[in-house]
């Protein structure tokens, strides 16, 4: 039952992505051809009025076929035969979504079980923050000059620097105050800390609540670039990399601890999915927006059938690094 718990979860994700590309194809007059959840061979499909919805085989992502997406039709109801706006507010429209979807259960969550605010609610006796003078009802504005906007922008920090110095920007009676803290080891959570609780808001109104979806959402989008930053410094090891199967293992017992934890990694992983597909790469959504882009400020049209041949080589390099994922995940397989 966790397991096609997990397995729901992350198919919503695909499904709302591509249905943010099929909802503007339609808006923009182009015919889908299309519309699948899953890669590979195809279990069933459903003919609509011109579109096939298909499911396949393997969970692990979907597209929307259009008409002459991948080569100049002429047609006036093709992808090809569309001016650059529209194909941009089309491929855009994928990861938009995914982003709306993640302050939507990122709200959800926050007017269910409250959440936390970077504000000190309490202060530990004998330890780094104690000794510095951080007080109870001290707001948390920066941490090493970056904007501290969720706890979980403090909890990365502190985690970032790994036990070096902290120069944390308090607000304290309309005052701001600086400190330098440095961290000290917590053996039971094998983790660095200075000693501080947040203010919970346990219930908090419509309007708070959609400011967390905001704030917790763009926190994530922070923690994912920094996190990729790591990744192109070769600063993360390939046992912290995981594939299809890793995200539905850690699906499955995220839906174990409750509905509340499995929409929390829904949102957390439909920020992840947004920008992957925004990176500018060949087949991916990013390298799309990128030519679009690049039309619309040059005004001069790429032809559509070296787009094509382009996008098909991305795809083939794509499958190929999740084939070696796939074996990756099933040979070492991340321990959780």
């Amino acid at each position: 039952m966790y397991l096609l718990g997990g397995l729901l979860a992350f198919s919503v994700l695909i499904i709302v992505h591509e249905f943010g590309h099929f909802i503007l194809a339609k808006l923009n007059g182009v015919k889908v051809e299309e519309f699948s959840i899953g890669m590979g061979p195809k279990l069933f499909g459903v003919k609509g009025k011109e579109t096939e919805y298909l499911i396949k085989a393997f969970p692990i992502g979907g597209y929307v076929k259009m008409l002459g997406e991948e080569e100049q039709v002429l047609d006036s109801r093709s992808f090809s035969s569309k001016s650059a706006p529209q194909k941009l507010s089309i491929i855009a429209a994928g990861p938009i979504m995914n982003f709306v979807l993640a302050i939507l259960l990122f709200t959800v969550i926050g007017s269910v079980r409250g959440f936390q605010i970077p504000v000190v609610d309490k202060v530990e006796n004998n330890l780094p923050a104690y000794e510095a003078g951080i007080q109870k009802g001290d707001k948390i504005i920066k941490v090493n000059n970056k904007k501290i906007s969720t706890w979980d922008d403090f909890f990365t920090q502190v985690y970032m620097a790994n036990g070096g110095n902290l120069n944390i920007t308090l607000l304290r009676d309309a005052e701001n105050k600086t400190l330098n803290i440095t961290p000290v080891k917590d053996t039971k959570e094998n983790r660095y800390i200075i000693g501080i609780y947040p203010v919970v808001l346990e219930k908090p109104g419509f309007s708070k609540s959609v400011s967390y979806g905001f704030t917790q959402t763009n926190t994530i989008i922070k923690q994912t670039f920094d996190v990729l930053k790591t990744l192109v410094k070769g600063k993360v090891s390939s046992n912290d990399i995981g594939g299809p199967i890793t995200i539905i293992k850690v699906s499955t017992k995220a839906a174990e601890q409750g509905l509340i934890p499995l929409m929390a990694f829904a949102a957390y992983l439909s920020v992840q999915l947004a920008i992957f597909n925004i990176i500018p790469f060949p087949a991916l959504d990013g390298g799309w927006i990128f030519l679009l882009l690049f039309e619309i400020i040059t005004r001069k049209k790429i032809d559509d059938n070296k787009i094509g041949i382009v996008n098909y080589i991305g795809f083939a390099i794509l499958m190929t690094l999740m084939v070696i994922v796939v074996v990756k995940d099933i040979l070492y397989p991340i321990k959780l």
